[in-house]
């Protein structure tokens, strides 16, 4: 039975020189004819559309499954974009038994229709999140055929499931034998494969969710001067007296190809001020969810700061000491040196692409898987590998042939041939309605 027809406005409704209203379902010439007769297939024609008193000419275009988005009969309206005009339409298209899509359920039914898989579906998913030129790059990389390594572990794996199955049901009878030697030897390789994959993935993650990066240090130490160099404009207050920043400043930007969450944060010190207090009491949430923290040490400060040590010391894993005004004095110690107000942040830049990246630059990662999900699941993959290579050749053949079945469930997990209702949902909720 055919899921029932949908609507949704594919561009936001506000006033605007065109509103675009998808359709999609089964049989919809017959179902539109009483609002407008339908032009032939993947031509645009101007129609007019009547309904309720209303007169609306548009342009239609009409794309019959399943050489469709969906897979299903699309119909497209090109509205003049007046909001309530576009409102009058859909409420009219749920008269002709077209109920409103949920969020996503366009790219759900072309999901279910085969006419897109799921890590394209993610890919596209990104591509409309992303805030920032790498951002758009690292999904359109993703947003074609599916990885190469994926195909190239199924044809990997394939011999090697069939010939652990054979042994398992016919080894007694027909003498049918795993030499597991040979199988870690054949799948080396694939196995070497998936930890690169997975240090790709984790530099993916950072630069499709953005790094969080907080500035933190004494009064003084340039976090704000800093703070408006990154994000390449003045959007902290910075002068030369002590505990100007009293809340915490957020700016989403990309410096250098790093797409940034960038946090400045009120300068850690004893204070009676209340209101400077409030904002040092907001520091420590910050620096909990950041994935790095730049500890801004003037270049001239030798002493250790006792407030700042027990600030940080709950995130000493990823707090990165770095000296500021390099160019007034000559600092002492290993720390990376930079320039405020931002005449020389190179070192910094080494910095993040080490700490975060894992010296990868962000063109190496583009084509890199970059969910939370396929980052799991490429997770369980290298381990299902690890044990594989690490069985006692001695062992049951029962045990590679566990592993190896693992291992191709979970790349069909990845590639959304083994689908889970609760992870679609939650896939899809993040989409727009008319996508």
């Amino acid at each position: 039975m055919n899921p029932p027809p949908i609507c949704a406005p594919a561009t936001a409704l506000l006033p605007s020189a065109v509103a675009l209203v998808r359709v999609s379902g089964a049989g919809l010439t017959a179902r539109l004819a009483p609002l407008v007769a339908l032009p032939e297939a993947r031509k645009a024609a101007l129609r007019t559309l009547r309904w309720d008193g209303f007169r609306e000419r548009a342009l239609v275009l009409y794309f019959p499954g399943p050489s469709s988005y969906t897979g299903e009969d699309v119909v497209e309206f090109q509205i003049h974009g007046n909001p309530r005009l576009a409102h009058r339409l859909l409420h009219h298209l749920g008269t002709l038994g077209i109920r409103l899509a949920e969020p996503g359920e366009f790219t759900r039914r072309a999901l279910l229709n085969g006419k897109q898989g799921l890590l394209e579906v993610e890919a596209l998913r990104d591509l409309v999140a992303a805030e920032t030129d790498t951002q758009i790059r690292l999904a359109q990389a993703r947003a074609g055929a599916q990885p190469a390594w994926i195909t190239a572990a199924r044809q990997a794996l394939a011999p090697w499931l069939a010939r652990a199955e054979a042994a398992v049901d016919y080894g007694e009878e027909e003498g049918i034998l795993l030499n597991l030697d040979d199988l870690v030897a054949d799948l080396a390789p694939l196995r070497e494969r998936f930890h690169v994959e997975q240090s790709r993935t984790q530099a993916a993650r950072h630069l499709r969710d953005g790094i969080r990066l907080a500035l933190a240090g004494r009064p003084n130490a340039g976090k704000s001067t800093l703070f408006n160099a990154l994000a390449g404009e003045d959007r902290a207050i910075v002068t030369e007296v002590p505990g100007t920043t009293r809340d915490v400043l957020e700016v989403r930007c990309e410096w250098r190809g790093l797409p940034l969450r960038l946090y400045d944060t009120a300068g850690l010190r004893e204070t009676e001020d209340p209101v400077e207090r409030l904002g040092v009491a907001r520091v420590g949430p910050i620096l909990q969810s950041a994935d790095l923290i730049l500890h801004l040490i003037p270049a001239g400060d030798e002493a250790s700061d006792p407030v700042l040590d027990r600030a940080l010391a709950p995130f000493s894993g990823k707090v990165v000491a770095v000296r500021t005004f390099g160019d007034r004095a000559v600092p002492e110690g290993p720390e990376p040196v930079i320039s405020v107000p931002g005449d020389n942040l190179d070192a910094l830049e080494a910095v993040l692409h080490e700490r975060l990246l894992g010296g990868l630059a962000p063109e190496a990662c583009l084509g890199a898987l970059a969910t939370e999900r396929q980052g799991l699941l490429l997770e369980d993959l290298a381990r299902q590998l690890d044990l594989l290579c690490g069985l006692d050749p001695a062992c049951p053949p029962e045990l590679p042939a566990s592993l190896l079945q693992g291992a191709w469930g979970l790349l069909a997990r990845l590639t959304g041939e083994d689908r889970a209702e609760s992870a679609l949902d939650a896939l899809f909720s993040g989409f727009c309605l008319g996508k």
